[in-house]
């Protein structure tokens, strides 16, 4: 196993230093840093094989085409999908919940029926389910929050009925960090006829994802928060169900056929993607998967785990500090935190000051801020290339937020 100094050189942008000193970045649930090996697969790709894919017999096109499936087929080893053709490129996890609610919803959904959400949801799993039931009619109904920021299951046998047709939900939250049971909540759909949908977005970059295990039928996730490039995101799905969907876009390369009367689609997973795709992107999303497969992903979670208990004791000295959600045995890299009165981001801002980098706001999260009776929170998120030194320069910082603001 590589040492932390080792890996930390793997990631040119940790070496910068912000205001005369050393960045400490801990804003990673919104974005994750690149290692060389990225940047490297993505310069090679436009210096040496710039070429469209699927299109050309050319060296060019045949080698641009090699990277391109070979980053599908590593994807889906990745999380265990049985088929490569199951795994789908996306923009990004917020465009696969689209792809779903669209093309699958639709389709399918009617009066009467339900979607069955939580309200821990990241805004990309909300707003696109909202547009949808009411298009078609069909009911939106929400797992509330314990105010431990733990989801109220014992409310599923109310809200799981023969009427849904969808429970949608987070498998790790952005704000709280809360570690959903993900298999337990897929069973419980199953058992009541309904498909269930994972967003995937902070728990495939930080935890062993498994989808035959979890017997989902739609994961998603974006490649940028896993060492990838913005741009690149994955939707798995079952087979059974990606062949019956109709195609989300169309356009090129999702088409067998096209006539003037009409047109026949590609097969999977073609079908669901039209035009030219983020080739460069999805090369370098390959090339995170093969960073972080050596890794480990059990050593990338068992390290997380002990930065975010340790940060979460060290945060309990600080004065006026509100730690959201569950203790550290049950969340995640996310720490989200109010400090007494003052704005989160004035915290920031003051935090940035010193080399160090949080997020402020809702976090595209807000039922989870009202639900606590706040605006909006600071939040430190971490990723394995964080250290324990810069978790007490966080924590020093925010007592000086007090001095400087005098409050």
């Amino acid at each position: 196993m590589k040492s932390i100094e080792a890996i930390r050189a793997d990631f040119p942008i940790l070496q910068r230093e912000i205001n005369g000193l050393p960045l400490a970045y801990l804003d990673n649930a919104a974005t994750s840093q690149k290692p060389l090996a990225v940047l490297q697969a993505m310069d090679d790709y436009y210096r040496l094989r710039n070429a469209n894919v699927h299109r050309g017999v050319h060296t060019l096109s045949e080698e641009a085409t090699t990277l391109y499936e070979g980053a599908r087929g590593r994807i889906a080893r990745f999380i265990n999908a049985p088929s490569s053709k199951q795994v789908i490129f996306t923009r990004n996890a917020t465009e696969a919940v689209n792809l779903v609610a669209y093309s699958w919803g639709l389709d399918t959904l009617k009066p009467g029926d339900e979607v069955l959400i939580t309200q821990m949801e990241h805004h990309a799993n909300i707003v696109p389910w909202q547009l949808i039931t009411e298009r078609t009619g069909a009911t939106l109904r929400y797992v509330p929050l314990d105010p431990q920021g733990m989801l109220r299951l014992d409310l599923l046998n109310e809200l799981l009925t023969e009427r849904t047709r969808l429970f949608a939900f987070v498998a790790m939250s952005n704000v709280l960090g809360t570690i959903n049971p993900v298999a337990e909540l897929v069973a419980r759909a199953h058992g009541v006829g309904a498909l269930a949908l994972v967003d995937g977005a902070q728990s495939v970059p930080h935890l062993p994802v498994d989808v035959q295990a979890l017997n989902c039928d739609f994961l998603v996730f974006s490649g940028h928060k896993m060492c990838g490039p913005t741009g690149s995101g994955v939707l798995y799905g079952r087979r059974e169900l990606l062949e019956r969907m109709p195609p989300f876009m169309g356009g090129g390369d999702m088409i067998r056929e096209v006539r003037l009367d009409g047109s026949r689609w590609n097969t999977l997973p073609w079908k669901f993607e039209a035009g030219t795709p983020a080739i460069a992107e999805v090369i370098g999303l390959g090339a995170a998967v093969d960073y972080l497969t050596g890794l480990g992903m059990e050593w990338a979670q068992q390290r997380e785990h002990a930065l975010v208990r340790y940060a979460m004791e060290q945060l309990e000295r600080v004065e006026g500090l509100r730690i959201l959600g569950p203790g550290p045995e049950q969340r995640g890299g996310a720490v989200a935190f109010t400090l007494g009165e003052i704005h989160p981001h004035d915290t920031a801002a003051i935090l940035d000051a010193e080399g160090i980098a949080i997020r402020a706001g809702h976090h595209c999260a807000q039922p989870i801020h009202d639900f606590y009776g706040i605006a909006a929170s600071a939040r430190a998120s971490f990723y394995f290339y964080n250290t324990f030194e810069e978790i007490d320069r966080l924590v020093m910082a925010l007592d000086k937020v007090h001095s400087v603001l005098g409050i």
